[in-house]
């Protein structure tokens, strides 16, 4: 399986801890996962994308931009190959627009079932088709996503976007996938992914690990930062204003965020406006 991780936060961040220096970075968490590496970030609205086919950990250019990057919403991705081979066009995160995603996991029967990957595609829009440009199954997942967007929204790179119906699409693609594998059999597909537009982030638990943090137990920063309350920074919030919202595979560091697992099925994220909302399976 692949490794995931992503933050929205309020304030700029800088993402250097989290990539190579943690005591579980995304840099070490690659040594187990070697098959390239991507991440996404954004400046102003736009999302800025780069990937690489190399190890995370002994890539150059994936410790420049972890020493450089500074953002309100950040997408990494390592890569342990199982469906397509290394290469560029298979590396996550993929983008369309302001939209990006990453998944962690694999639709089964992909590789060795024309008729699976039949009936998936026939979850794309047409007009998507040919933006599909590798050969794995996650592009397939996130160009489906797309679909169940553009029929709810008639523009879905809006930055108000409401949360709910992003979920909702994301929820309702994942069901449509393991519909069609599980009904070949106990095929095991596991979507577990996480999808932006830089305002609105999506975090999807199915079948594979995902965990959360929204507070930490006493923030480092907490004289210096003119956004601090205690009620939003160093204590749970189940629904209203975070100041932060992390998701990853891994923990990165057990302190000081606090993390805690989504269950099978479940989804969490934020909107545009830093509003909190963890919605059951």
């Amino acid at each position: 399986m692949c490794r995931l991780y992503a933050f929205r936060t309020s304030l700029k961040s800088a993402v250097h801890r989290s990539l190579i220096a943690a005591e579980n970075a995304l840099a070490t968490q690659s040594e187990a996962h070697p098959d390239g590496w991507g991440i996404g970030y954004y400046v102003d609205e736009y999302p800025h994308i780069y990937r690489n086919t190399r190890q995370a950990l002994s890539d150059g250019l994936f410790g420049e931009l972890g020493s450089v990057v500074s953002t309100n919403t950040f997408l990494g991705h390592i890569r342990q190959a199982n469906v397509g081979p290394v290469n560029l066009l298979n590396c996550h995160p993929f983008q369309f627009g302001k939209w990006i995603f990453a998944h962690n996991g694999q639709i089964a029967g992909y590789n060795e079932s024309p008729q699976i990957r039949e009936d998936l595609r026939a979850l794309i829009m047409p007009r998507f088709l040919p933006n599909i440009l590798g050969s794995t199954d996650s592009e397939i997942f996130f160009y489906a996503f797309l679909t169940r967007l553009v029929r709810r929204f008639e523009d879905i790179h809006l930055p108000g976007l409401p949360f709910d119906a992003c979920a909702e699409a994301l929820r309702a693609t994942a069901r449509d996938i393991l519909a069609i594998t599980d009904h070949y059999g106990d095929l095991q597909t596991k979507l577990t992914c996480i999808a932006t537009n830089g305002n609105v982030m999506i975090g999807h638990c199915s079948r594979v690990s995902l965990h959360f943090s929204t507070h930490k137990t006493r923030c480092p920063e907490r004289s210096a930062c003119a956004l601090y309350k205690p009620r939003m920074c160093e204590a749970p919030v189940d629904s209203g204003i975070v100041r932060h919202l992390i998701l990853t595979s891994e923990a990165v560091d057990p302190e000081p965020n606090v993390w805690e697992p989504l269950q099978d099925g479940e989804t969490v994220g934020v909107d545009w406006g830093m509003h909190f909302r963890r919605l059951p399976a």
